[in-house]
This record gives C-alpha cells, sequence and structure tokens, in this order.
C-alpha cells in the first residue's frame, strides 16, 4: 500500500458531496495541494477544517481524486483482500456463479467501491483493466488480493490497460494461459481472447439480455448487428430461432463470431455472418426480420460528443423499425455513459416517430448484478435497453 500521508485539503463547503460518499473529487473543489504529489499516489483528504473526510488516489485532471475509503480510517495492507472478498461475496449472494456461467465481473469501479478497477473473472483467469493511474500503480496489489480470496481456483491473472491508460504495458502478473479460452455463460459455450479482444475480451454486461434473446427468439429470423463475437446470435440459435445473421464491420470479430457459432454446434452456412457497415446492410432489408439485435458501440464517449451520438442512435433504431416485419421485436441499446435513460428513450420516440410505425415498450434492461451501481454514484448506471414489439 502507497503511503497516506499526503494531504489534500477541499475549499471551505466543498466537502458535502463526500460527506454524502460521492467518491470523485474534482480540481475544482481543491483548496491546497500537496506538492509531492504524483500522478496515482494514495492521498488523505481533509476539510477547510482539518477535518479527515477520507483516503483515495490522486490523478492530474478534471477528476482528481477517486476516493477509496471515506472517514479517519487510515486504509492498511488488507484492504485490497477485503474488498475483493465483499465483491465476490455479493456476486456469490446474488447467484450469478454456477456451473453453467463460470464468466463474470468481479469488480465494477464505484460499484464495487474500487474506482477505476475493473476485473473480469474468464472461468480460472481474472483480466484487470485499470482507468486510473491509482489502479496501476496498486497493480501487484490487487493481484495478490485476487490470489488470497482466490487461492488456487484462479491460474492467471492478465493485466490489460493499455488501451485506458498511458504508458501501460499489458503483461501477466500470474500464470499465462494460452487463448483463446472457452468459457461458459449460461450453459452456452463462447471463446474469450482477452490479449486482442475488445475490452477484456467479452461483454459480460449483456449476459442477461442475451438470455432474454434467446428466449424469444424462436421462430423468427434474426439480424444481430454490431455482433462481435456473436453472443446473441448464439443464444437466438439456441432458442430455436429460424435464421440469424451476425453483422460487424471488423473482420477479426466476424472470425470470432463464426467459430463461437461453430463451437455451439450451429451452422455458419445457414447462418452467415457478414463484415459490413450496419447502416449499410440494413438498407433495402424491409420485410426480412422479425427480431432485430442493435447494440452499437458507444457513440459518445464524452458529453462533447453526445449531440452527434444521438443522431446516430436516432438513425439507427429509425432504420431498423422500417425494416422489421410486422409483430417484429427490436432490442435497441446504449452503452454511453454520458447518455442518460430518459435521452435514450426520448430518442427511440423520435425514430419511432420517423419510421412512421406503431411501436410499444415491452421491457427496460441494464445492467446484471455483476455490474452494480453505487446508490452515491449513480453515474456508474451506463447500459441502457428496451425491448420494443413493432406492430
Amino acid at each position: 500500500m502507497n503511503d497516506t500521508s499526503l494531504t489534500i485539503e477541499l475549499k471551505k463547503g466543498k466537502e458535502q458531496s463526500i460527506l454524502r460518499k460521492h467518491p470523485w473529487i474534482f480540481s475544482g473543489a481543491i483548496q491546497q495541494y500537496n506538492p509531492d504529489l504524483t500522478n496515482g499516489c494514495w492521498v488523505k483528504i481533509v476539510s477547510a477544517d482539518s477535518q479527515t473526510l477520507g483516503f483515495g488516489h490522486y490523478q492530474k485532471g478534471s477528476i482528481t481524486v477517486r476516493m477509496l475509503t471515506f472517514g479517519d480510517s487510515i486504509p492498511d495492507k488488507n484492504f485490497y483482500i477485503q474488498k475483493v472478498q465483499a465483491a465476490l461475496d455479493l456476486r456469490q449472494g446474488a447467484s450469478i456463479i454456477s456451473l453453467k456461467t463460470n464468466s463474470w465481473r468481479l469488480i465494477h469501479g464505484e460499484g464495487d467501491g474500487l474506482p477505476g478497477l475493473i476485473v473480469d473473472v474468464y472461468n480460472d483467469a481474472a483480466i484487470i483493466q485499470a482507468h486510473s493511474h491509482g489502479m496501476h500503480q496498486d497493480r501487484h496489489a490487487i493481484a495478490k488480493a485476487i490470489l488470497g480470496v482466490f487461492g488456487k481456483k484462479i491460474h492467471t491473472i492478465y493485466y490489460k490497460s493499455q488501451g485506458t491508460l498511458d504508458h501501460a504495458d499489458n503483461e501477466y502478473l500470474h500464470g499465462n494461459t494460452a487463448v483463446p479460452q472457452t468459457i461458459l455463460e449460461h450453459g452456452h459455450k463462447f471463446l474469450v481472447d482477452w490479449e486482442a479482444g475488445q475490452k477484456t475480451g467479452f461483454f459480460l454486461d449483456q449476459r442477461e439480455s442475451r438470455k432474454l434473446v434467446g428466449e424469444l427468439a424462436k421462430g423468427r429470423t434474426v439480424l444481430n448487428t454490431f455482433c462481435y463475437t456473436g453472443g446473441f446470435s448464439v443464444y437466438a440459435l439456441h432458442g430455436k430461432a429460424k435464421l440469424v445473421h451476425s453483422v460487424d464491420a471488423s473482420d477479426k470479430a466476424i472470425v470470432m463470431a463464426k467459430l463461437n457459432i461453430e463451437l455451439n454446434g450451429f451452422s455458419t452456412e445457414e447462418n452467415p455472418c457478414f463484415v459490413a457497415d450496419t447502416f449499410e446492410f440494413l438498407k433495402n432489408k424491409a420485410g426480412i426480420y422479425d427480431l432485430i439485435i442493435l447494440d452499437p458501440p458507444a457513440f459518445a464517449k464524452h458529453k462533447d460528443a453526445r449531440h452527434q451520438a444521438m443522431k446516430g442512435y436516432q438513425r439507427l433504431n429509425a432504420e431498423a423499425m422500417r425494416a422489421i416485419k410486422p409483430s417484429g421485436i427490436i432490442f435497441t441499446f446504449s452503452c454511453s455513459q454520458v447518455v442518460d435513460k430518459q435521452l435514450f428513450y426520448d430518442t427511440v420516440v423520435s425514430s419511432a416517430i420517423q419510421a412512421g410505425r406503431n411501436i410499444k415498450v415491452l421491457q427496460l434492461l441494464g445492467q446484471p448484478a455483476d455490474h452494480p451501481v453505487s446508490i452515491y454514484h449513480p453515474e456508474g448506471e451506463y447500459l441502457k435497453g428496451l425491448v420494443l414489439y413493432v406492430e
């Protein structure tokens, strides 16, 4: 654990958000810096009247401190072990882990009291991704804590932060299991390549939405857009879909999607995969599909891009609404954190008006229990989804 003697003093009145346990301190709230601060170091946060408010990681930028503890108790050497154990207890209590599902998110940043840290478990491998310099500095302590809690159940720990932090190298912190590896999700098999795949290798946050697609796919002709490695496609096929088309602009993603479809015993000749732009693919496809999945990457990663992103979501949903058969179902999602539920809903409404179809909302979708949202940090709710019935 780093030295916690370095101190940051807040401006008068700026302690209120910390007393409400919001984990971010913005640069404008800070009265005085310790001159010895470096990116990633642990700091003690004090109010203008010298009250100790908690401890966190310092990082130069708009979000200057990410709080890890609240109150005056100094974090000890067992801090990460306690956090990992608490996160595991939550997942076990929510019945996420089973013989049929051996892959899940262990640490979800602020939702598990560890801002800037993601840990995904793929059977016996743990993939660590840091989104802050503090978590990068503490990566070895985090890996040690994971091994301390899981013991021999974890054979591999891979650190993958090259895409999220400058000057961070990907590396194995423990073991070295060859990729891709086969995982289980609700009994379905998937290949995961945490070295070359997006994020940590697989989008675990859509597990329950994929299950729902499988339940609704029977007898339907399905289009899975932005399919990545074919997760929704596999569930639709297990759910006895009549036909599944999978589309992604990445040829590497389509290669993996084909492998996953075949791994589950289905034919990619009968259920073809296409390397194509989704917007282009949807043109002139009216009357072919009666279940369409729209799960694009984040169109807006910051507020400045939000307006343009909403135009993208509106166009995408309108195209799908025009194309789908009567009595069809659309699963539509946004994973942009800067797009809230109401804005996404309103954008889908404008798409429906543009498409001229009568549409009903069947279900609201979101993050599963292994992607928890702290009640004190509503910004952690990033995944929004709607199940739509198109008359």
